[in-house]
């Protein structure tokens, strides 16, 4: 990711697939990053009361608190405090209909990103998403 322009960051990569969660932790911290990984959206939700991130990587469809009620939790939290900065939130899922990336937007997320993607993929959508 430096070659992107972001330098080391703190990532939260959510996903209920703990094969996918350490993949993508290997690829980001072979990058340079620092990342903490949850298993589903309450787990991210508590974490992310206790730690500060610079972004989240959020699966969609996950048992229990889905990605796109996880982001709208989220948000809600950011408007109640206004010393809060807003988390940007990438969307990772395998859904890619039209319909599924509304729903990412609308529920506040900042970008979607369609599984299986390409590192240097993945890289450009989290440097377009540090520049917001």
């Amino acid at each position: 990711m430096r070659e992107a322009g972001i330098g080391a960051a703190r990532l939260l990569v959510v996903d209920d697939n703990k094969v996918n969660r350490l993949l993508l932790t290997r690829s980001l911290e072979l990058q340079g990053h620092r990342v903490a990984t949850a298993e589903n959206g309450r787990v991210a939700l508590e974490m992310l009361r206790r730690e500060s991130f610079d972004l989240l990587l959020l699966d969609m469809e996950m048992p229990g608190l889905s990605g796109p009620d996880t982001a709208a939790l989220i948000r809600a939290a950011e408007s109640e405090d206004p010393e809060q900065p807003r988390l940007p939130i990438l969307a990772l899922t395998a859904n890619t209909r039209p319909e599924a990336v509304e729903a990412c937007m609308r529920s506040g997320m900042d970008g979607h990103l369609a599984k299986p993607f390409e590192r240097q993929d993945l890289e450009a959508s989290m440097a377009r998403l540090a520049h917001m």
